[in-house]
């Protein structure tokens, strides 16, 4: 049973430039891991032809499915047709229906096709074609020397399409019984990864399935992956040892594979049809923002309020003057009073607070940078939370919200 072991090769000198982000690697990624194909290899190459067919021998030498992006435009530096060509020793053919379905897409834009345009009906001796509805560039899938190569355009409007609809469905059909690889990422929050690590140092040493700490801002994951002959046997491989680590860290396991913490809030005010209202100081509106992200917010997040002043944390609020004047604007009464008052402005179930000092100027010794006091108000209690984050402002920010939506996610359950 032949087994996927998958290559993506990116071709472009702006890649390497640093003047375009390598947003295909994470494309094919999760395109392969979805089917649960092996993908072994990303690697970028600039425009130059020597160096193209230099890495297509080393990727033909150690894979069997080869997905190449970009390099088939029109102009001289699109190398991609030719290097592959080069190095399978097969000719560059015109092909006349390539071209008039070209002219098409110009003559529907009003336009006549560039002469230079011609160069992207050039089909590898022994390919095909792979139709690409969004541009002039279409795809080509070659099989040679045992490795499947797919050739795709560079434009993501263009790539991400062929890719779903002509290579996923076509290496099904290769590799029908091709090993499954499954993984299952678990989300944390409140726990260092540090600690984490200690305690599960021998579910890290597992071969098959493997887990593995994946570091986040404000937050920790753990990847459970397995392979088996089909997807149903490599989930129950991670069954058993999902279920440990969730018996584990009950408190801290908010979630997986694509849950977020405004996610999770959000499912859990909606079952619970209750509402809830933010007033943020250091974070300036982003806990507004991270919830609103969510789509469907709407049905329980009432509004937010930055009192970025004090004359807005006493006057649209409610927080007493003789409070800032005694405790100051970074304090436990202080954040109390915030999220009491937000909740009653808004008239909402629970309300929320954030006041600190996210730097790089402000601290004291008393007070210093990445102090911050979170507040969390029902109906019945308001509980007040202190920090000391460490990090640059913007980590501080992100981590302050990070920590109130997951104590606000405990306080839901």
């Amino acid at each position: 049973m032949e087994t996927v072991h998958g290559e993506h090769i990116a071709v472009g000198s702006e890649i390497l430039l640093g003047q375009l982000l390598n947003a295909h690697a994470r494309t094919v990624s999760l395109a392969f891991a979805e089917e649960g194909f092996f993908l072994f290899h990303h690697v970028a190459v600039g425009d130059n032809l020597e160096r193209i067919a230099h890495v297509l021998r080393q990727a033909a030498a150690r894979s069997n499915v080869i997905i190449l992006t970009g390099g088939l435009g029109p102009t001289e530096d699109d190398l991609t047709r030719d290097a592959l060509a080069a190095v399978l020793g097969r000719e560059l053919k015109l092909v006349p229906e390539a071209v008039a379905e070209i002219e098409s897409f110009f003559a529907l834009r009003g336009r006549p096709m560039p002469e230079v345009n011609r160069k992207q009906a050039m089909l590898i001796e022994e390919g095909e074609f792979l139709p690409n509805p969004n541009g002039t560039a279409p795809g080509q899938y070659v099989f040679g020397d045992g490795v499947h190569y797919f050739l795709l355009p560079g434009p993501p409007l263009e790539m991400q399409p062929m890719l779903k609809n002509h290579v996923m469905p076509r290496l099904r059909k290769l590799f029908p019984g091709a090993s499954s690889l499954v993984s299952r990422t678990l989300h944390f929050c409140g726990i260092g990864e540090s600690t984490v690590n200690e305690q599960v140092m021998d579910l890290l040493a597992l071969t098959n399935p493997t887990v593995a700490p994946l570091a986040s801002e404000g937050e920790m994951m753990l990847r459970i992956t397995a392979s088996a002959d089909n997807k149903e046997s490599a989930t129950q491989q991670i069954a058993p040892i999902e279920a440990q680590l969730r018996a584990q860290f009950a408190p801290y396991i908010y979630g997986a594979d694509n849950d977020s913490l405004p996610s999770v809030v959000g499912d859990r005010l909606r079952a619970r049809k209750e509402t809830l209202a933010a007033a943020e100081s250091c974070t300036g509106g982003l806990l507004s923002s991270m919830i609103t992200a969510v789509p469907g917010a709407s049905e329980y997040f009432g509004g937010g309020v930055v009192s970025y002043d004090n004359s807005v944390k006493s006057g649209v609020l409610g927080v007493s003057k003789e409070t800032l004047a005694t405790y100051g604007a970074v304090s436990e009464e202080t954040a109390r009073e915030m999220a009491l008052g937000v909740r009653k402005v808004c008239g909402t179930t629970y309300g929320v607070s954030i006041t600190g000092i996210a730097g790089p100027d402000g601290g004291t010794e008393l007070k210093p940078v990445g102090l911050v006091y979170i507040g969390l108000a029902d109906s019945s209690v308001c509980n007040v939370f202190k920090l000391q984050l460490r990090g640059s402002r913007e980590q501080i920010r992100l981590r302050a919200a990070k920590q109130l939506l997951w104590r606000l996610w405990g306080m839901l359950g």
